[in-house]
C-alpha cells in the first residue's frame, strides 16, 4: 500500500499545480476600466453635492489639475488619452479637419469617421492590449468602431448616442466577465458637454445635469461591486475638456476683416483653421493679423512651440485663436452657443476631471497637476503592457499608484506565429494525469485479483 499512496500523493500535486498554473495565469492580467464625461470640467465636483466622485476621491486619488492636449476638442483630447499623444502627431487634430495630401474632408458627424486612415497615425490602447494577447471593450469612445490597422476592439459598439449610459455600463459589465472576459475597457458618455453648449456652464440649470452624472457614476459604481468587479477592476474617471461661458456681445465677425472668396473656413470657434486660395496666403493673413485685439492670427511656422500644434499635414497654413470667451464667426447668422471649449489648453476653464481608485491606485490622495498625455504611459504600467512611443511621462504621475501596483510587461506573441505554448502544456499535463491513472488502475487491479495456480501439467502444455 505505500507505493499506492505514493502514486496518489504524486497524482494530486500536479493536478493542484496544472490548477494553480491556469489560476495564475488569469489572475496575471489586470484590469482597467477608463470612462470619460465628456466636457466635465474639473471644479464642477465643488457646485454640488457630488457623494459618488467624492467616494472615489476618498478611496483612491484626485488630480486637481489636468492639462489636455491642444486643442481642446472633443475628438483630439479622447485620442490622445488612449495614444499619450499630443495632436500634432496622432493626425486627429480637431473635430473637423481637411487632409491636403488626399484633398479629403473629415467631419465627426460624418460618415468619414469610420474611414481608418484619418486614425492610424497612431495606435490606440485597445490595439497594443490585444496584440498582447489580451480582450478589450470599447462603449462609444471616439474611433473605437473603427478597424484602425485592421483591428476592432475585440468588443465594442457602434456609436448610438440614443443608448442609455446604463445601458451602456451593463455591456462593459458582460464584457468584464464573460467567457472572453476583457481587461480593458473604455466608457465614454456625451454629457455634461450637449448641455454645457446649451445652457452655458454657469447657468444654475447646469446643476441638475451636473448632478445626474454622479448619479451615473453611482450606478457604474454599484454595477461593478454587484458583479465582484469593483475592488478588482481600476476605475479612472476623466474627461477631454471644461467649459467657458458665452456672451452674444463678445463675436468676432471675420466678414468684416477679409472676404469669404480668399479662404476655406475648416473648422470652428474659438481656434478656427483657415485654407487660404492658391497665392492668396499673405493677403489674408495681412487682413486678420491686427483686426481685433481679442484674437490672434498664427502662421502654422509662428505656432508657439509649447502648443505641439505645427507639425502635421492637416494643422491649417493659418490659425485664429481667440480669448476665453470670445467666439469667432463669418457673420452672426450663425448658429450661437451660451458656452463652448476648445481655447488653450492654458486656460482653467479648459482642464477637465480626473479621479481614480483601484487595487493599482493610493487611497485618498491628491495630486497638484498632470498632463492628459501622461494617462497612456500611467495605464500601460497599470496593465502591464510597454508603451509605444508617446509624449507623456510615467514618473510623472507614478505617484498615483501603490509601490506594488506595476506588474511586469507582457511580453506580445511573435506576429504571424502563433504560439502552440498552451496547446502543448495541456496536452502534456493530461498526458500526465492518464499515466498516473492508468499506473493507479493496474496497480488496484493486480492487488484485488486473486492469484492463478498453474499446475506443472499446464505449464508444460503446448500449444494446440
Amino acid at each position: 500500500m505505500p507505493d499506492l499512496l505514493v502514486i496518489k500523493s504524486c497524482f494530486l500535486s500536479c493536478l493542484l499545480a496544472l490548477l494553480q498554473t491556469s489560476s495564475s495565469q488569469q489572475e496575471e492580467q489586470s484590469q482597467l476600466l477608463l470612462v470619460s464625461f465628456d466636457g466635465f470640467r474639473w471644479d464642477y465636483v465643488n457646485r454640488v453635492p457630488t457623494p459618488n466622485f467624492r467616494a472615489l476621491m476618498d478611496e483612491g486619488v484626485q488630480v486637481e489639475q489636468v492639462e489636455n492636449t491642444y486643442i481642446t476638442k472633443t475628438y483630439p483630447n479622447h485620442y490622445t488619452l488612449v495614444t499619450g499623444l499630443h495632436a500634432e502627431t496622432h493626425g486627429i487634430v480637431a473635430n473637423e479637419m481637411y487632409d491636403p495630401i488626399h484633398n479629403r474632408s473629415f467631419s465627426m458627424e460624418g460618415p468619414e469617421v469610420y474611414d481608418a486612415w484619418w486614425w492610424e497615425e497612431a495606435v490606440p490602447l485597445w490595439v497594443t492590449n490585444q496584440k498582447a494577447g489580451r480582450k478589450s471593450g470599447a462603449a462609444m469612445w471616439p474611433g473605437s468602431d473603427v478597424a484602425i490597422g485592421g483591428t476592432y476592439p475585440s468588443h465594442f459598439l457602434s456609436y448610438n448616442a440614443s443608448m442609455p449610459f446604463e445601458a451602456r455600463v451593463e455591456k462593459l459589465i458582460d464584457w468584464f466577465l464573460g467567457p472572453e472576459a476583457i481587461n480593458f475597457g473604455v466608457l465614454y458618455w456625451e454629457e455634461p458637454d450637449e448641455s454645457g453648449h446649451n445652457l452655458g456652464p454657469e447657468s444654475p440649470l447646469m446643476d441638475v445635469v451636473i448632478a445626474d452624472i454622479d448619479e451615473k457614476l453611482g450606478f457604474l459604481r454599484g454595477k461593478l461591486k454587484n458583479a465582484g468587479l469593483y475592488d478588482k477592476v481600476n476605475l479612472i474617471v476623466t474627461s477631454d475638456h471644461g467649459m467657458t461661458q458665452l456672451s452674444h456681445d463678445k463675436i468676432i465677425e471675420l466678414d468684416t476683416y477679409v472676404s469669404r472668396d480668399l479662404y476655406t473656413w475648416i473648422d470652428k470657434s474659438p481656434v478656427v483653421g483657415i485654407l487660404p486660395k492658391e497665392g492668396k496666403l499673405e493677403e489674408v493673413y495681412n487682413s486678420l493679423k491686427n483686426a481685433n485685439p481679442n484674437m490672434v492670427v498664427y502662421k502654422k511656422e509662428e505656432i508657439p512651440d509649447h502648443y505641439h500644434y505645427r507639425h502635421n499635414v492637416r494643422i491649417m497654413p493659418l490659425i485664429i485663436e481667440v480669448k476665453e470667451g470670445w467666439t469667432v464667426m463669418q457673420n452672426r447668422n450663425g448658429s450661437f452657443m451660451l458656452g463652448n471649449h476648445g481655447y488653450n489648453n492654458s486656460l482653467p476653464s479648459m482642464q477637465p476631471v480626473f479621479v481614480a481608485r483601484g487595487p493599482a491606485f493610493r487611497r485618498d490622495y491628491t495630486k497638484a497637476s498632470m498632463r492628459s498625455v501622461d494617462l497612456y504611459p500611467l495605464m500601460c504600467s497599470i496593465l502591464g503592457l510597454k508603451p509605444l512611443p508617446n509624449n507623456g511621462s510615467l514618473s510623472s504621475v507614478q505617484d498615483l499608484l501603490v509601490e506594488t501596483s506595476t506588474p511586469k510587461p507582457v511580453v506580445p506573441p511573435v506576429p504571424r506565429e502563433p504560439s502552440y505554448a498552451w496547446a502543448v502544456g495541456s496536452i502534456l499535463g493530461a498526458a500526465l494525469v492518464i499515466g498516473f491513472l492508468f499506473i493507479f488502475v493496474q496497480q488496484v487491479t493486480q492487488r484485488q485479483l486473486p492469484p492463478l495456480h498453474l499446475t506443472n501439467s499446464e505449464i508444460t502444455q503446448p500449444l494446440l
